[in-house]
């Protein structure tokens, strides 16, 4: 099929751990799986890393001319309390608990708190969005399947995946690197070690205990499927039993995606995938973000500003940017110092596309070394996305572009010294990479000077009601602003802001 130039799409394959020319089993189809989150919480950064790495991959892949087949879970059952040892309530059934709601009330509500943040991050949805509850059935039947071909064994009303039998002529660990010696302790699943073939094999279907809310009917009795069949199931029913990419984060490597790999060869006798990509993690101040640590950062929190770690809101566009920084698969530091520079940097790209549409046509079609540097800037753009996904790379290409935009636009260069063709081709590439590709926005803060001024009177109608101490009153100002997306911001000296979100 023919891409946008000549060069072929590289991308790094985990399994293999070397970059591998992408070729799809169908083209110019390509089907991608990624695993997406399980929705008992608001939604933080580490989901914002995978749906942009994806987002990114989905939106070339498009460009390049590819019919892109996106699907990605929302898990509402089967992710236990204790993730290691896969012991514990059920997350989701938990929270209802604690809340006195049903447990499709907590998943109604965490998905759509997912969605409106992975929107406000102009994150493309995906083509199909399945969820574990709505494919028990097809777990069932390929927990059946697993079964039948002898790679599994049932004790209790419980269903195990027999580790060493599959072994005997498989590789279990390929993916991850792991080995059998350190297999028991991250298998998620030490429930039952006396009643299984070995301490390593782990559970295809539990049976639910008489407390346990979240339970179908099977076979086997009532019970429900283990965390990593879901995947599997959904995967191979909407892409097929072999398809081109399966995603997610890298700490899904093992087990979740080890066992995967395993269920598959199970049920259909061969791997699943050809290419398997990994995002890497996110820090926060150079540690690992963590709720006990206090530095767990949710996105609402980054865009308010409320957050002991930020001085003030930020932009979903200027979270996105920050992102696209990092090649996926290296780490990225969140700190109120990195998102400050990536406002500038956001900022600074932004402008120049409106520079771009102010400078005057040029009347030249002589091509000359201007030409010559633009011409191999935007062709830089392209090699870099070409090169695994290389955003960081690609950016870096379009901030030498924009510096020959001011220059241009500040008269340091003289647009007759650059030909109708470079400037076609100039103009292009920034609407290509930065909309289409790289999926930013234009967000002007305040939006028009209007609205500036209207939100400027409340404010000061807020700071009076408050200064009368007619809290009802300040409290519903800001309220109603925050419904239709404007979040006021009140600094520790008293002055209040504003950010459109």
């Amino acid at each position: 099929m023919a891409t946008k130039n000549s060069s072929r799409l590289n991308l790094y394959n985990s399994l293999s751990r070397k970059k591998e020319v992408f070729e799809p089993i169908n083209p110019p189809f390509v089907g991608m799986y990624v695993c997406g989150p399980t929705v008992y919480g608001e939604p933080h950064l580490g989901h914002a890393r995978a749906a942009v790495t994806f987002d990114i991959i989905y939106r070339y892949l498009t460009y390049l001319g590819y019919k892109v087949r996106y699907v990605r879970n929302i898990t509402d059952v089967g992710h236990l309390e204790n993730e290691e040892a896969e012991l514990g309530e059920d997350k989701i059934a938990k929270k209802a608990r604690l809340e006195q709601i049903e447990p499709m009330e907590v998943v109604q509500n965490y998905t759509v708190k997912y969605h409106e943040g992975m929107d406000a991050l102009n994150c493309k949805r995906p083509s199909i969005e399945p969820t574990a509850s709505g494919h028990i059935i097809e777990q069932i039947e390929l927990v059946e399947k697993i079964l039948e071909n002898g790679f599994a064994y049932e004790v209790n009303g419980n269903i195990y995946f027999d580790l060493e039998k599959y072994r005997q002529s498989n590789n279990y660990g390929e993916l991850s690197g792991k080995v059998l010696e350190d297999l028991q302790a991250g298998s998620r699943d030490t429930e039952g070690l006396e009643e299984k073939r070995s301490p390593h094999d782990f559970a295809l279907w539990k049976k639910a205990s008489p407390e346990h809310i979240m339970r179908w009917r099977s076979p086997w009795g009532e019970g429900f499927p283990g965390w990593h069949l879901e995947c599997t199931t959904m995967s191979t029913k909407y892409l097929g039993e072999k398809f081109d990419i399966h995603g997610g984060g890298l700490d899904l490597q093992f087990p979740h995606h080890e066992a995967e790999i395993a269920q598959c060869h199970g049920a259909h006798g061969h791997a699943p995938v050809n290419y398997w990509l990994h995002n890497n993690m996110v820090t926060i101040d150079g540690a690992k973000m963590s709720k006990s640590a206090g530095n767990f950062i949710n996105l609402e929190d980054l865009f308010s500003g409320n957050h002991d770690k930020l001085d003030k809101s930020f932009s979903p566009m200027v979270v996105r940017f920050l992102m696209l920084q990092s090649h996926y698969r290296s780490k990225i530091d969140f700190s109120n110092d990195a998102l400050m520079a990536a406002e500038k940097g956001y900022h600074r790209l932004m402008n120049a596309v409106e520079l771009l549409k102010k400078l005057t046509p040029s009347k030249t079609e002589n091509s000359g070394k201007l030409d010559e540097e633009i011409l191999d800037l935007c062709n830089q753009c392209h090699l870099m996305m070409k090169d695994d996904f290389n955003t960081a790379r690609a950016l870096a290409a379009l901030f030498d572009l924009t510096s020959k935009v001011n220059a241009l636009s500040n008269g340091q260069l003289d647009i007759d010294d650059l030909s109708v063709t470079a400037q076609t081709t100039l103009s292009k590439t920034f609407d290509d990479f930065v909309f289409k590709i790289l999926g930013l926005k234009e967000v002007k803060e305040g939006s028009d000077s209007k609205t500036e001024e209207l939100v400027n009177i409340l404010i000061k109608l807020r700071a009076e009601a408050r200064n009368k101490k007619d809290f009802a009153t300040s409290d519903k100002i800001r309220d109603e602003l925050q419904e239709i997306g404007i979040q006021l911001k009140d600094d520790k000296s008293g002055e209040t802001t504003f950010v459109i979100i």
